[in-house]
């Protein structure tokens, strides 16, 4: 019998050389945050904080298309959670406030979707 173990396939930045996978891993971490989010609502702060401290190392890289797009969902989630808040007596807060789950689940669900295949987000 014959096998063959894979071994572990590396991100490598082709004009530096530079392994992106501790990058890769840190976009998964601050997905995973924002997705905690619906549990734990600091963790919305702790995913952008992150991504404004690690911001520079992806610039360049296929990733930083990721860092921006979590970075938005962050803003545009505190504007319509502060728009649903400030109508939520008048019933359309309701309605606001439920689009913006079903919106941050969107875009949670297809930046970590092209993140596992490895494909930047278009802009």
């Amino acid at each position: 019998m014959n096998e063959q173990t894979e071994a572990p396939v590396l991100e490598i930045e082709p004009e530096t050389g530079r392994n992106l996978d501790p990058l890769v891993k840190m976009t998964h971490a601050v997905y995973a945050l924002q997705a905690a989010s619906f549990f734990l609502g600091i963790s919305l702060f702790a995913a952008v904080i992150v991504n404004y401290i690690k911001k520079e190392d992806v610039a360049g890289t296929w990733l930083e298309s990721h860092f921006r797009w979590q970075i938005r969902t962050f803003w545009f989630t505190l504007l319509w959670l502060f728009l649903g808040a400030l109508t939520f007596i008048v019933v359309i807060g309701y309605f606001i406030l439920t689009g913006a789950a079903i919106w941050l689940i969107y875009r949670i669900a297809k930046g970590w979707v092209f993140l596992a295949e490895r494909r930047p987000l278009p802009t």
